[in-house]
This record gives C-alpha cells, sequence and structure tokens, in this order.
C-alpha cells in the first residue's frame, strides 16, 4: 500500500485500510492538527504480532496500548488508573497488564504480543492477566468516534469494521530525536515501511457516509 507524498499528504481509502487491517498489516491513523496532531501506528490486536511490536518499539514511544472497549475491560476486571488534575476527555488508561502465563519479565516485544492476544483471546477474563504489567489498556468512549475523535476510539472501529475483536494495538510515532513525528515524517515512515496513512477525520466522514 504506496503513498506518495504530495503538499496536502494522500491518505489511503479507508476502504483499503480495513481490507489490510484484516490481513494483519499495520497502518498509521492520524488525527486532527487541532487536537494532539500525531500519528498512531495501528494493528488489530488479534493480529498482533512480535515483529510489529518491534516496530512500534522501535519507531514510536514505546507506550504499547490495548484500545478495547469498556465491557471488554469490564470482561478482564480493569479499572480506571486513578486521576489527579485530569481535563475532561483524556485517554482512558486502565491498569496495566501482563499475561499471567507464557511470558518471563513481560517487557520484550514477545511477551508484550503474548500479553495483548491472552487479553483479547475470545473467552479471555481476568484470570488470564496479571496487574500491572508492561501493556497498557484504554477504554474507547462508548460514543465511538464521532463523540470523542481520538486514537482510541478511531482504532477501535476500524477493528469492528475489519470484523476483528473491538481492540486494536496502537502506538505514537517518534522521530529520531525524541519528537513527535507530524505529517512529513509520517509520509516517509509510510513510504519507508509500505503501510497505508488515513486519517480520523476520513474514517468518521466514511462512517457518516455508510
Amino acid at each position: 500500500m504506496n503513498v506518495e507524498p504530495l503538499a496536502s499528504g494522500v491518505f489511503a481509502p479507508i476502504d483499503e485500510v480495513i481490507e489490510a487491517a484484516s490481513q494483519g498489516k499495520a497502518f498509521v491513523l492520524l488525527d486532527d492538527a487541532e487536537r494532539e496532531n500525531e500519528g498512531d501506528l495501528v494493528v488489530l490486536a488479534d493480529k498482533v504480532s512480535v515483529a510489529t511490536i518491534n516496530m512500534m518499539i522501535r519507531y514510536g514511544s514505546g507506550i504499547i496500548c490495548l484500545a478495547i472497549s469498556e465491557q471488554h475491560a469490564n470482561r478482564l476486571g480493569l479499572a480506571l488508573m486513578p486521576r489527579r488534575n485530569a481535563k475532561d476527555g483524556c485517554t482512558a488508561f486502565t491498569t496495566s497488564i501482563d499475561a499471567r502465563y507464557g511470558i518471563t519479565t513481560g517487557v520484550s516485544a514477545y511477551d508484550r504480543a503474548t500479553t495483548i492476544l491472552a487479553a483479547v483471546a475470545e473467552h479471555s477474563t481476568a484470570d488470564d492477566i496479571v496487574t500491572p504489567g508492561h501493556v497498557f489498556p484504554i477504554i474507547a468512549d462508548s460514543g465511538g468516534v464521532t463523540k470523542r475523535a481520538g486514537h482510541t476510539e478511531a482504532s477501535v472501529e476500524i477493528a469492528k469494521l475489519a470484523g476483528a475483536t473491538s481492540a486494536a494495538v496502537i502506538c505514537e510515532l517518534m522521530n529520531p530525536d525524541g519528537t513527535m513525528s507530524r505529517l512529513p515524517e509520517i509520509i516517509a515512515f509510510a513510504q519507508a515501511h509500505d503501510v497505508g496513512v488515513t486519517t480520523i477525520k476520513g474514517l468518521v466522514e466514511y462512517l457518516s457516509n455508510s
């Protein structure tokens, strides 16, 4: 899935991103300049691989987040992290997690992929995870991307559209100098790694026309 840089950037159609995501391919999800103005590398949670987690650690912030629904969080027995001086609409982080079985320290790409797959397994429960850990679940707003236009809600929505479990793995892209990647760097990353780039705004428009 090639992305050619133009003055305004060229974004992959939502249908194309959904199809690629259903095959386990990662993509970049970009929010508005008026919001975070950041791109998250995203993969469907039930398609996650060690290679994708490695890519997120190498080119992203290294904070591997698992975007899930409130119902999913409840099934895993996850409560929101305590909040202090937080703004309305801030990211809904829960207690961090590790898989209960099949990992060592929990920090390796292998261990984090194992944790994610354990958490999103069809019959997973609180008995399958340990808290705290090295993966950071975040709860999507129940109103979806039309209520909160965040990477969390958008990635969960794309997971639904792809026919997967309503969960996705997301990680913010960063530049080598430690600053957050913006559109020019994101387009360059997408070209180098053959991943699609789409926008939350485009997803909202897609849903409104569906």
